[in-house]
């Protein structure tokens, strides 16, 4: 038996009730959203503001349709018609599903409806909640009404110097607006608004669009740095544009208006293009030892940006073959494609070292450099290096030795090298480099040319130019300089090792006491085991034949040094290639083999053991600290800025602030802070506040005094309890 038609539209009535009545609610409050949107952002904002409001009415409609269900309506109609005898649900029951009396009893309910129809059931109206949204509505519009358009601010708004009021005649700033285009390949819309204070990427373009009434007859925007900028006239308004290149603060002046030139500095940020920043995600550590049977080598990194990557990198692989000078570098170059959002990129890469041909005691060493988007200049970072080292074969037979091998030379023999290198490369971009460039950039080769010879002429006994003097003995300048110098005098020798025993011992660690030497540096490792002295023949282990090439190699370093320092590294190159080729000669005696030695420690003379006699202790006070200068201009601008010094202090201090200011622009967080705050107090030297926040930067940038030791004052419990026991002590037989 089907439903009787007067139930269903009694369902249908109600809920079409419920959905006018939502709809008579919310249309009104969407119209205001709208209006309000609209005189604020625009269209575009209006249209977002309705069809955000459309989907949050829709929802509620559909929360309240689901209440109005066929059990709602049963429920109501056995409540509204008392014949039914509370059978409406068997009017939506199944024929196979009732028994007997039941199909009687529907057979009933449905003759009663017939009868006499059911009432309406439909919810009542939400008045009060439709008053409300239409009072709300009507204010949202006329809010909207009085709100000032985009770019345009109230009369009583007027760019005036604060404390002061417009004067009649005066041309009042009635309208103002700031549009910011950044470079495209950011990505980043256009910014637009009424503030003169702007915060945009490096590079973008600005226009300023102002407006006054009555009009003056010029108006120019003038920066902190001096630089000024006149606006053109376009109709009623004053326009000018420019590529904002770097931060600033800045004020408009137009002409005519009393105190213009005092008015409050804007802000102009220039958010710079950072490049690329580079995670190495595999493998986790720098160095990596090749294990038994690996075939292959993952390396992945994470490369992001402010404002995009470019979609592939550079792998460059770079296999390492020989040893000191003999090394030969094989480069290859792998492109990556990234993975992932153009902000955030992923490379990854499988390296199989078979394929580069790498050998036992060779290194595999991988570098990402990867580019960003900036245009038209794009930004190239590079990874640290990420090396990949098959371990050579260990010496077999070397733990019988009765000295101890070290290979030290190839650690100082690996520069030259790179010295040849550099002049070359100075020579091919000399062409694009001034006079003054090349030669500076020729001296500072010229430079290490100097430090490595210097550095080889320790192994001959030279001690001069500047080079570290070798701790040999206690003796004054005068006794060594004597030409009657006395081999054994101011070393601490060993005795003399029976017939058969250990070579002579020179300079073991005994005199290493009176010489700092770093633990494990190789550089100092001949100074502290060796006889390092002014007589070349005494200063190494070197054998007389390899000293003579030694010494070749530092004259063909002196000439390349020369010609360097006067800027001629084409007439070093030839010097510089023969120091190689002897270097390479003497990288044939690349072992040196030192006699194995004990510590002789000093004897302790037990005489003076605990008797407390200080006789020839020299008293040795603490270092001083070293103060850096030149921030004079900080303390006097601190106590210049007391609240009770006079404004005319506080004035006077000013310049010397700024100049500090300009002149330390790395070391201040936020300069165009200190300058703004600067601007402030010149115009007002009365402002308080103005005040207050100037000595508050210095304070964060004064000099911290440097820590000393404070003397005790020896009147406290403990030091005086420690005295009375003392002398107690000398009382007492």
């Amino acid at each position: 038996m089907s439903v009787p038609a007067t139930v269903t539209t009694v369902l249908a009535r109600a809920r079409r009730r419920v959905g006018i009545d939502v709809a008579l609610v919310a249309l009104p409050l969407l119209a205001g959203i709208a209006c309000v949107g609209w005189r604020i952002a625009g269209f575009a904002a209006a249209l977002a503001c309705v069809a955000a409001g459309i989907a949050v009415a829709a929802g509620v409609a559909w929360r309240r349709l689901r209440r109005f269900d066929q059990a709602w309506l049963c429920s109501r109609l056995d409540e509204a018609r008392p014949d039914l005898d509370d059978s409406s649900s068997l009017l939506f029951a199944r024929d196979d599903a009732l028994g007997p009396l039941q199909r009687l009893q529907r057979a009933r309910v449905t003759e009663r409806l017939r009868a006499k129809p059911a009432p309406s059931l439909a919810p009542p109206w939400s008045r009060r909640a439709m008053i409300g949204a239409w009072a709300l509505a009507i204010v949202l519009a006329a809010a909207a009404w009085e709100w000032p358009r985009i770019g345009e601010v109230p009369a009583a708004d007027a760019h005036a110097p604060p404390g002061s009021a417009a004067v009649a005649g005066e041309p009042r700033l009635v309208a103002r607006q700031l549009r910011a285009q950044p470079p495209a390949y950011t990505g980043v819309g256009v910014i637009e608004g009424d503030s003169l204070d702007v915060r945009v990427p490096l590079g973008s373009r600005l226009r300023w669009t102002l407006r006054y009434t009555p009009q003056p007859t010029a108006v120019a925007l003038v920066f902190i740095d001096g630089h000024t900028q006149a606006m053109a006239r376009d109709g009623d308004d004053w326009v000018a544009e420019m590529a904002l290149q770097a931060s600033t603060l800045y004020r408009i002046v137009p002409a005519g208006v009393t105190g213009a030139d005092t008015s409050p500095l804007q802000r102009l940020d220039a958010i710079p293009d950072l490049p690329p920043r580079i995670r190495v995600l595999a493998p986790e550590r720098g160095l990596t030892l090749i294990a038994d049977g690996q075939r292959e080598w993952r390396v992945a990194f994470e490369v992001t940006d402010d404002h995009g990557v470019a979609s592939q990198a550079r792998l460059q692989v770079t296999r390492t073959e020989g040893t000191g000078e003999n090394v030969r570098f094989h480069d290859h170059v792998q492109v990556l494609q990234g993975s992932g959002d153009r902000r955030t990129r992923r490379f990854e890469a499988r390296l199989q070292p078979s394929a580069y041909g790498l050998q036992r005691g060779e290194d595999l060493v991988a570098r990402l450099e990867v580019l960003d988007n900036r245009a038209p200049q794009p930004q190239l970072s590079r990874s640290a290096g990420l090396i990949l080292r098959w371990p050579a074969e260990p010496v077999l037979g070397a733990e019988g030795l009765e000295g101890m091998a070290r290979q030290v030379l190839p650690a100082y023999f690996r520069s030259q090298r790179q010295i040849i290198i550099d002049a070359e490369a100075l020579l091919k971009e000399r062409p694009r480099l001034g006079q003054e460039e090349f030669a500076r950039r020729s001296d500072a080769i010229g430079v290490d040319q100097r430090l490595l010879r210097l550095r080889y002429g320790q192994f001959l006994g030279e001690e001069s130019e500047g080079a570290p003097e070798l701790p040999t003995s206690d003796l004054t300048t005068s006794d060594r300089d004597d030409d009657d110098h006395d081999d054994n005098a101011g070393h601490d020798h060993a005795p003399e090792p029976a017939a058969g025993g250990d070579a002579h011992d020179h300079g073991g660690p005994g005199a290493g006491e009176q010489a700092t030497t770093g633990f494990g540096r190789m550089d100092n490792l001949l100074e502290t085991f060796g006889h390092t002295h002014d007589i070349p023949e005494a200063a190494t282990l070197l054998d007389p034949k390899t000293r003579e090439i030694l010494r070749g190699a530092l004259g063909e370093m002196w000439q390349s040094e020369l010609h360097l320092r006067q800027a001629a590294p084409q007439d070093a190159l030839p010097y510089a290639h023969r120091a190689l080729e002897l270097i390479k000669q003497v990288q044939q005696a690349e072992r040196i083999y030192l006699a194995r030695v004990g510590t002789q420690l000093p004897p302790i003379d037990e005489s003076r053991r605990m008797t407390g006699k200080r006789e020839g202790i020299a008293s040795r006070p603490l270092a001083k600290h070293v103060v850096v200068r030149g921030d004079a201009a900080l303390p006097a601008a601190w106590h210049a800025l007391a609240p009770g010094r006079t404004a005319e202090d506080a004035v006077a201090a000013l310049d010397g602030l700024q100049a500090w200011v300009e002149a330390n622009r790395a070391r201040v967080e936020d300069p165009l802070s200190w300058l703004a705050a600067i601007d402030a107090l010149r115009i007002d030297a009365a402002c308080a506040e103005c005040r207050a926040r100037l000595r508050a930067l210095v304070w964060g940038s004064l000099p911290r005094p440097p820590g000393g030791v404070s003397r005790r004052t020896g009147d406290d419990p403990e030091g005086r309890r420690y005295l009375d026991r003392l002398r107690a002590a000398e009382v007492a037989p």
